[in-house]
């Protein structure tokens, strides 16, 4: 059985991959990143967030049978790839941490390029963008709609595609780990630790099993993350709706006293209720603004976790393991 004892060391690279239903892809994604070797050296963190097939009997396999410094955490149920992310980067000990999908849609050669652009560049952060992006294209479509929000509600660079494979610095790494709200959403942890951003070009890849983990449910909950844990906006924007219902009903009485001093009598129950729907539908839109961020604030307050780990398997090379022991 692999060693469990924590390594002390630092290496060059950790990569940090959550796994969720990866079963069938994560040995070859593994297989392929144990032959890379970045400077500095290179271990490898899998995180098994409450995945329903056998992804953690696999992982536990490639834990024993590790030709590289190998990281195994398995969360207690499924918490979400952004909160299965943070676990894996606290227990990660490189001088980058480079984060990646299970899905072998990011080719595991682009990791050093990507590494290399971050280290020699002296970035914090650098991301990937695609030429050409293999996702489906409602999930493509989605992915366009979010990077949009995210212009708008997180201070990040105009135009900077947020991908989930990224470099980032250990000091970007020990800063966002410190967020412990049951809600994170890994770019805006980024953007308030970091303006030395850069981005560089890789490839994409088909899917090869399976499909996107993604359902537009999980991607709504991303984005309500996005809305109501790193901005205001939305808050400001129901000032905003409130204030123009306010004025539009100021004129509507206006127009009513113009209609009644002349003689006319006032527009019927047609125009009346219209104007109560739109008043309700506006004020029940702020109070359900105003709830979520209630909600949000009330589970963090009572202790909601973010992710709740049960076993950290760490799998030293049998080499490496008997050099230290005959020293």
């Amino acid at each position: 059985m692999p060693s469990v004892a924590p390594f002390a060391e630092t290496v060059g690279l950790s990569i940090v991959v959550p796994v969720y239903r990866g079963a069938a892809t994560i040995g070859t994604l593994v297989a392929a990143l144990s032959e890379l070797r970045p400077e500095g050296g290179i271990e490898i963190v899998l995180v098994n967030d409450g995945s329903p097939d056998n992804s953690g009997e696999v992982c536990r396999r490639l834990a024993e049978t590790a030709t590289v410094p190998l990281t195994y955490v398995e969360h207690a149920r499924n918490f979400g790839e952004h909160n299965a992310v943070m676990s894996g980067l606290r227990v990660a000990r490189g001088s980058y941490v480079i984060t990646m999908d299970d899905d072998l849609q990011n080719p595991p050669e682009e990791v050093i390029k990507l590494y290399d652009h971050a280290r020699l560049g002296n970035y914090d952060v650098v991301y990937t963008r695609y030429a050409v992006k293999e996702h489906e294209g409602w999930r493509n479509l989605g992915s366009r709609f979010a990077n949009g929000v995210a212009d708008l509600l997180i201070d990040k660079p105009k135009g900077l595609y947020l991908s989930s494979f990224r470099c980032m610095s250990a000091l970007v790494v020990r800063e966002i780990t410190r967020y412990a709200g049951p809600y994170p959403y890994i770019d805006g942890l980024i953007m308030q630790v970091t303006q030395r951003i850069a981005s560089i070009e890789v490839r994409h890849l088909k899917r090869v099993e399976g499909h996107s983990n993604y359902t537009l449910r999980r991607l709504v909950r991303l984005w309500l993350n996005l809305a109501t844990n790193f901005s205001l906006l939305p808050v400001r924007l129901a000032v905003f709706a409130g204030a123009a219902m306010g004025v539009l009903g100021v004129v509507a009485a206006l127009f009513v006293i113009a209609e009644a001093l002349t003689g006319d009598p006032p527009s019927g129950w047609a125009s009346t209720m219209t104007v109560t729907l739109l008043i309700s539908g506006v004020q029940f839109l702020i109070l359900g603004v105003l709830g979520e961020y209630v909600g949000r604030a009330f589970l963090s307050a009572n202790g909601t976790p973010q992710g709740v780990v049960r076993d950290v398997v760490r799998a030293r090379p049998a080499a490496e393991a008997r050099v230290e022991d005959a020293a």
